[in-house]
């Protein structure tokens, strides 16, 4: 034991904390010349870790400033969701001047994140992306797009709601006899970003071995693909083409949303240990006897017919009540919430899942690390916040 009559591990924990004090991503350079969703959102979680991140916008600004309403302080809510621990610079890429100033900017960059045209990037003569990391060899480069930059859908523009039409989301989401449904949260472009900001860890995690930067190269059309789970694999494994279950789950049942006597009240239940005791908490201790309910199997293969039991026995019941009472089971149940609902939920202001911070509101952080904590150090950047003179641009990297 240390003379501090500390544990060794507790003084390393607390070295780690002064080495890491403004997050695990302290030091990080990132250059974040994306717009929109994806490409930003990547950017906010590598700033929320201490990366010190430079948004670069046009002119006339990143276009979804103008996402709204609502807006604050002449920004749309959307903006400020995904671009906090940020400073903005306005950088004209048509003029040679501003695009020296980008190019000196990544000669001491570690990462860079855009969203470009391959066609754009030809007319400032890049005739391919893998050529920016010969230019700057310890540069990660992520490179955000819609479909890749070659195949049958590759360099074509891509959007949310149209990717999730491509790839088969929209196709699979809504009820049974109805029309198709967008799902509402743009879950595409917010898992492009996830994939994007996982991809530049991976890549500075090859770069301490190797010395070396490379090309990440995440599109909206793969994160897309990736997510159809598990509709795409039962396809693949079945040959059957999966159609919408409204808010029953193809492979789970009971798996879905009851009406009780008060409120409607979603139930996932996803083996056969929980189905019992779901039915002994319904005074339906009977059901799992029956061979037709015995297994998750059997289950799915008599869907309708249990799905009226249950629905008979849950009309019965307090749905508030009779939730909490599941969850003290460990049987998953849960009120249908609303936004608002959830955003003023004590667990939600627990989590620190919203953020008051000055003048700032906004989402929290998902990933809470014990050692090195994300920070919200300031708010979305105000357009053109950093002010920087051509040809000294390594000047604006925080010291």
């Amino acid at each position: 034991m240390p003379l501090s009559g500390r544990s060794k591990e507790t003084e390393m924990a607390d070295t780690g904390k002064a080495e890491l004090a403004h997050g695990a991503l302290s030091g990080l350079r990132v250059v974040d010349a994306s717009r929109v969703l994806a490409g930003p959102f990547c950017g906010q979680i590598l700033g929320d870790h201490g990366a010190d991140v430079i948004k670069i916008e046009a002119p006339e600004g990143d276009e979804c400033r103008g996402f709204g309403p609502p807006f604050v302080d002449g920004a749309s809510a959307y903006f400020r969701a995904v671009n906090r621990n940020k400073r903005s610079m306005i950088l004209d890429m048509n003029g040679e001047a501003d695009r020296e100033t980008f190019w000196q900017l990544l000669e001491t960059a570690d990462v860079l994140i855009e969203n470009f045209k391959a066609s754009t990037l030809r007319t400032w003569g890049i005739d391919s992306p893998s050529r920016m990391t010969e230019r700057f060899p310890r540069l990660i480069h992520c490179r955000i797009t819609g479909f890749g930059d070659d195949g049958p859908l590759g360099q074509l523009p891509g959007y949310d709601a149209a990717v999730q039409a491509m790839a088969g989301l929209i196709s699979i989401n809504g009820e049974p006899e109805g029309n198709p449904v967008r799902l509402g949260v743009p879950v595409v472009d917010l898992t492009t970003g996830m994939n994007a900001a996982m991809a530049v860890l991976l890549a500075l995690n090859a770069r301490h071995q190797t010395g070396r930067g490379q090309l990440a190269d995440v599109s909206l059309y793969d994160s897309a693909v990736s997510v159809a789970h598990p509709f795409l694999t039962n396809f693949l494994a079945s040959g059957v083409t999966p159609k919408p279950t409204g808010n029953s789950h193809p492979n789970i049942v009971p798996y879905d949303i009851f009406q009780t006597a008060t409120c409607p009240l979603f139930v996932a239940v996803a083996n056969d240990r929980l189905f019992g005791k779901l039915c002994q908490a319904l005074g339906a201790g009977h059901l799992p006897d029956d061979e037709r309910f015995a297994t998750n199997r059997q289950r799915v293969a008599h869907r309708d017919a249990l799905t009226a039991e249950l629905s008979r026995a849950f009309a019965a019941v307090d749905g508030e009540s009779f939730g909490k009472a599941l969850l003290a089971q460990n049987v998953p149940a849960a009120p249908i919430l609303s936004i608002a609902d959830v955003a003023a939920a004590p667990h939600t202001l627990h989590r620190q899942m919203v953020v008051r911070q000055g003048d700032y509101i906004g989402p929290g952080v998902p990933v809470k690390l014990s050692v090195t904590p994300a920070s919200i150090r300031s708010g979305p950047p105000a357009l053109g916040s950093l002010k920087e003179v051509a040809g000294a641009a390594t000047a604006v990297w925080k010291k």
